[in-house]
């Protein structure tokens, strides 16, 4: 705890809970406690055999990297179209969508080579879908295998305490509260030392090799160690987490991660922005500041 002052509350959770207004902060438009479409509205397709749904959120991050990744070795059946859905204004509630996500979260992906299309959502799934596709990314040696699915999943079970948790008490709710931020934080700070402690005896998560669990974990705590979420670095003192540093700017310097955060992005310098990708060359011709010349 920062300081020894005890917080009160005048709120007594009621015996059944309802839904009666808003619940406040930066998502409570979108917020509701039931599933399902909101509205009719069919999915666009364009020419590639992967049909990817998404915003250049972390959790959409991991799998525009996977496919700049899987691209730049040659891979011409990763080549995909990326959709823009606009998650504050509620796309993830569109028929289509829902189709392809009940959960109605990005990123959603359509495998559209085969006979059948296939529909991918959540983003541990999609990566282990598309290593195995492909071969690649996903070692074939059991141990090597086992450790990297299990860095994954380490990745999507931890997330939501530093994303739903610190980052929406800290950045997003509609009013700061002491006990949840110390917890969050609490909970952000030692999961960056599990990060740091590990990646102090191997260059990355699974070893001596780059794998889909360094693509998993990289957009959510290489983006908190390089400052780059919720404004919370020096909140968090990220500087003491050297190995994790160290590992960021490695991956970082790969140029199929830098094209992959860019890819539905719709904050930050519009140089940096691709809103909807369809073709290699959008990066060089549409991004946002192209755009807005044009």
């Amino acid at each position: 705890m920062n300081d020894h002052t005890t917080e009160t509350s005048d709120y007594t959770p009621p015996k059944v809970w309802t839904w009666i207004k808003p619940n406040g902060g930066q998502f409570a438009n979108v917020n509701r406690p039931v599933a399902g479409a909101t509205h009719e509205k069919a999915l666009p397709v364009g020419r590639h055999p992967l049909q990817l749904y998404s915003q250049g959120t972390p959790n959409g991050q991991k799998v525009t990297i996977l496919l700049e990744e899987l691209l730049a070795l040659g891979h011409a059946g990763a080549e995909y179209d990326a959709w823009l859905i606009r998650i504050n204004e509620g796309d993830q509630f569109g028929s289509g969508f829902v189709e392809v996500n009940p959960n109605s979260k990005i990123p959603a992906l359509v495998d559209r080579s085969g006979p059948q299309p296939i529909r991918v959502f959540e983003s541990g799934a999609i990566l282990v879908y598309l290593a195995e596709k492909f071969g690649a990314f996903l070692p074939s040696q059991p141990h090597l295998r086992a450790e990297t699915l299990s860095w994954l999943f380490w990745q999507v079970g931890s997330a939501p305490f530093l994303g739903g948790g610190f980052g929406h008490f800290y950045a997003y709710a509609p009013a700061k509260f002491e006990y949840p931020i110390d917890r969050y934080a609490m909970e952000t700070k030692r999961q960056l030392d599990v990060l740091d402690r590990r990646l102090a005896q191997t260059a990355y998560l699974a070893g001596d090799e780059y794998t889909i669990a360094d693509i998993a974990v990289f957009p959510w705590y290489g983006g908190m160690v390089k400052g780059w979420l919720y404004n919370a670095g020096e909140f968090l003192s990220v500087h003491e987490y050297k190995n994790v540093l160290r590992w960021a700017d490695t991956l970082l310097a790969r140029p199929a991660v830098v094209r992959g955060r860019m890819v539905n992005r719709v904050s930050g310098d519009p140089a940096s922005q691709l809103r909807e990708r369809h073709d290699a060359s959008d990066f060089e011709t549409k991004t946002q500041d192209k755009v807005a010349q044009a």
